[in-house]
């Protein structure tokens, strides 16, 4: 029997660990799942023969480990920044791994020591990354393989709400981490466009957007990644002259979430003591020139030259922001105290379902002249644990173990998923969970 070991047993580990579970009797798999919550790991075992819930402490160097060493693949769903301790010891014990996250620096500085020693540490192979990587890979290669030569790539991808429950003016709700979403767009942006380096400062990644439709799920905008150009090289597209990938929203988000930032509200580099004497209204005067509170909500609309009846006014009074409902938070970044208030109006409720949109747009040159390929994916949640988010984070990763263990993936050393022996059978088994691309051409 082979052991397969998942640390980590959020949210978006559910789909990851139902399917190795239900694949485990034919595969003939072990699978022990390791949280710091060990109620967390047994809800997600619910009893299964060949599974185990345990309880790590990350933090406890003997016992992590002890873990590892024990087992035969580790699949880390830790918080970015943790993987690489796990990697670490898994080339201490020659075991391979696999990450949903973006390869480090720190962990790019293995790859020579886990080539040497055959492992494979496969990262980048969830959403986005991942399925991304997956899916551009296929066409390109299809491409090159009719002589086509590729001119444009552009890539997007968001989670979302289902359309059925998107019921609030902002037309969003957290289906995935909340600090990132906070935190979005504080770092300048790189791409290319038609041939010329271009960059966005954080001042304009709200403002300068994309637009795009997708038939059935009508119309959502992009904001800029922060790096497109480290794309190129890897997909091997040196020869397009506009790169950008960029963070799907609903129409209309972006401008009514840049009016927060130029408020100060999704500040993160100071901490503001005692936050909760503050009320909401309080929070908001002190961000806002001028000194008269009773006056607050014109005092915006004078500084942000916006109209008191305006569509964008109306999305920042329902947030609550000028409510006096205290802070309950005591020491806290401006950042976080909006993050606080948000998980509260943007909650997903009992009931409610996500939706992951991805598109794919590429132009290249032919024998028969100019064509554009159009590769879109949208993805509903089954329910609050089998999310959208849930399932095209973590079946990618579990179809990769088992092509790993089942000895079809030949690749070692650091990489990310871009080569056919990956995009091949893991897009063509995803098809059988719902998660297929429908392709146009012009």
């Amino acid at each position: 029997m082979k052991k397969i070991l998942v640390i980590g047993a959020g949210l978006s580990s559910s789909y990851l660990i139902k399917y190795l579970l239900d694949h485990s009797k034919e595969q003939q798999w072990n699978i022990t799942i390791a949280d710091s919550d060990r109620s967390i790991a047994e809800e997600k075992v619910a009893g299964h023969s060949n599974g185990k819930a345990i309880e790590i402490n990350i933090n406890d160097e003997s016992k992590r480990k002890d873990l590892i060493q024990n087992h035969d693949l580790i699949i880390s769903m830790l918080p970015a920044s943790m993987h690489i301790q796990i990697a670490k010891d898994c080339l201490l014990f020659k075991r391979h791994l696999i990450t949903a996250s973006y390869i480090s620096p720190e962990m790019h500085l293995l790859n020579t020591d886990a080539y040497k020693s055959g492992l494979l540490f496969l990262n980048e192979c969830g959403l986005d990354p991942g399925i991304d990587h997956l899916s551009a890979m296929k066409i390109i290669s299809q491409i090159k393989q009719m002589g086509g030569n590729i001119k444009s790539f552009k890539s997007f991808c968001g989670g979302l709400v289902s359309p059925e429950f998107d019921d609030n003016p902002w037309n969003y709700k957290f289906t995935w981490n909340p600090r990132n979403v906070i935190l979005a767009g504080q770092a300048t942006a790189r791409y290319l466009e038609n041939g010329e380096l271009k960059f966005i400062p954080p001042s304009r990644i709200f403002s300068q957007t994309e637009n795009l439709s997708i038939a059935g799920y009508g119309d959502f905008e992009c904001y800029a990644n922060r790096d497109s150009l480290s794309y190129i090289q890897p997909y091997g597209i040196g020869n397009a002259t506009t790169v950008l990938r960029g963070t799907l929203r609903r129409k209309g988000y972006s401008k009514n979430w840049n009016q927060l930032i130029k408020l100060g509200l999704t500040d993160d580099t100071f901490l503001i003591h005692h936050a909760d004497k503050l009320s909401y209204r309080e929070f908001v005067s002190a961000f806002t020139p001028g000194h008269e509170i009773a006056n607050l909500e014109n005092r915006v609309c004078d500084f942000l030259d916006i109209r008191i009846d305006s569509d964008t006014f109306i999305k920042l009074k329902w947030l609550g922001l000028f409510s006096d409902e205290k802070i309950t938070l005591n020491e806290a970044s401006p950042a976080q105290i909006l993050q606080n208030l948000l998980q509260q109006k943007w909650k997903l409720q009992s009931g409610e379902l996500d939706m992951i949109v991805m598109q794919h747009q590429l132009t290249f040159e032919s024998d028969n002249g100019l064509k554009h390929i159009t590769s879109s994916l949208v993805v509903k949640g089954e329910d609050q644990t089998l999310t959208a988010m849930a399932k095209t984070v973590g079946l990618p990763m579990a179809i990769a173990a088992k092509l790993l263990l089942g000895n079809q993936i030949k690749a070692r050393g650091v990489i990310m998923p871009i080569t056919k022996e990956f995009y091949e059978p893991i897009l063509n088994e995803l098809k059988n969970y719902g998660v297929g691309f429908i392709e146009s051409v012009k």
